[in-house]
């Protein structure tokens, strides 16, 4: 139709008291959670509900900072261990992301490290943020140690792997049963992370995200 404005759904109430919750001023979220929970939606909608308060948002995958496959795979290709220790890159995180954004960086950042599709190592162009912008990183993962000070708010987003798994296999194409052999480097990777860091008890802000249509904040 000529003319026609698509319009953005609505900010849901639970985003908008998480984005009231983001502290003035530059400062660092983290949006965590396991494979399917709804992070990445999340995070966007927290981000668009930050603009519309009038404050400048970067966002930022850590999917766009993994490993090489070599480097991910090298405990095999099934492996929990090998999921949860060696699939992300966090000193390029750190470098190009975290530390430039955070409190006395020189603002100058870079989107990606590392093209999942293709392998391929990148080598962007360095952007600058506002001064004072929000960075929003989406990711797993994100409440382990070496990440611990690089956050000023962070966010987990539970949901029984019973139900994440299935969102999945409808996404995807994957098996839905978490107890599946085909899910054991992944599920059992993250039940790893989740006995290693207590990422439910280390979240500023704790999420039920059972239900993404209606997220519940069970803390603060």
């Amino acid at each position: 139709m000529p003319g026609h404005v698509a319009r953005r759904p609505p900010i849901s109430a639970t985003t908008n008291r998480v984005a009231g919750l983001v502290p003035p001023g530059a400062a660092r979220v983290a949006v965590d959670g396991v494979d399917g929970v709804g992070k990445t939606t999340f995070a966007a909608e927290l981000a668009q509900a930050l603009r519309e308060r009038g404050r400048d948002v970067v966002q930022v995958s850590a999917d766009d900072f993994h490993q090489p496959r070599a480097v991910r795979h090298r405990r095999g290709r099934d492996s929990p261990e090998g999921f949860w220790l060696d699939s992300y890159d966090y000193p390029a995180l750190l470098r190009d992301v975290l530390r430039p954004l955070g409190p006395g960086g020189d603002r100058r950042f870079r989107r990606a490290a590392h093209d999942l599709r293709t392998d391929a190592i990148l080598d962007l162009d360095w952007e600058i943020a506002p001064p004072e912008a929000v960075l929003i990183v989406d990711g797993l993962f994100l409440h382990r140690d070496e990440l611990r000070g690089c956050w000023e708010l962070t966010i987990f987003l539970d949901a029984p792997f019973e139900l994440t798994v299935a969102r999945m296999a409808e996404r995807d194409g994957s098996h839905p049963d978490p107890e599946h052999p085909s899910l054991a480097r992944y599920v059992g990777g993250q039940r790893l992370y989740f006995a290693a860091c207590h990422p439910q008890d280390r979240a500023d802000v704790l999420i039920d995200h059972s239900d993404p249509t209606a997220p519940k904040i069970v803390r603060p």
